[in-house]
């Protein structure tokens, strides 16, 4: 079965389509995801520094080639999250190749990304119960 909500947010609002079998939600639109870009940067920053072409294949990897950020999403997203204190940048060493400009989380991001996370649990908990 197949179900379509409207979230709205503030002046916006965003149709998302879901497919649902036995109470499990198995695909979601790229927009629900696309909302929570700095929680996925942040999360994987979590784990290791990296650079972003880096973090990009891993999000592939992770969801099986379902889900690519456009690298003009992922560097505005790096931006975003710089202004904000939640990540700092450094240069990585280049005896390996390129010169890499490194992302790593900050205390501040930390502490975003586990409102991120409460966030996202709350909002799926209310789609959950809107699906059921």
């Amino acid at each position: 079965m197949v179900y379509c909500i409207y979230i709205i947010q503030g002046t916006k609002r965003q149709r998302v389509i879901f497919q649902q079998k036995g109470g499990m939600i198995l695909s979601i639109t790229s927009d629900i995801l696309r909302g929570h870009t700095e929680a996925i940067i942040l999360s994987h920053l979590l784990e290791k520094d990296s650079y972003g072409y880096q973090i990009n294949k891993d999000i592939m990897k992770k969801t099986d080639n379902r889900y690519e950020l456009k690298e003009a999403t992922l560097y505005s997203a790096f931006r975003r999250l710089e202004q904000a204190g939640h990540i700092r940048t450094y240069w990585g060493d280049e005896t390996t190749g390129a010169r890499r400009r490194y992302y790593a989380v900050t205390d501040s991001g930390r502490q975003a990304y586990l409102s991120y996370k409460k966030e996202w649990e709350e909002a799926k908990e209310m789609i959950d119960q809107l699906l059921k």
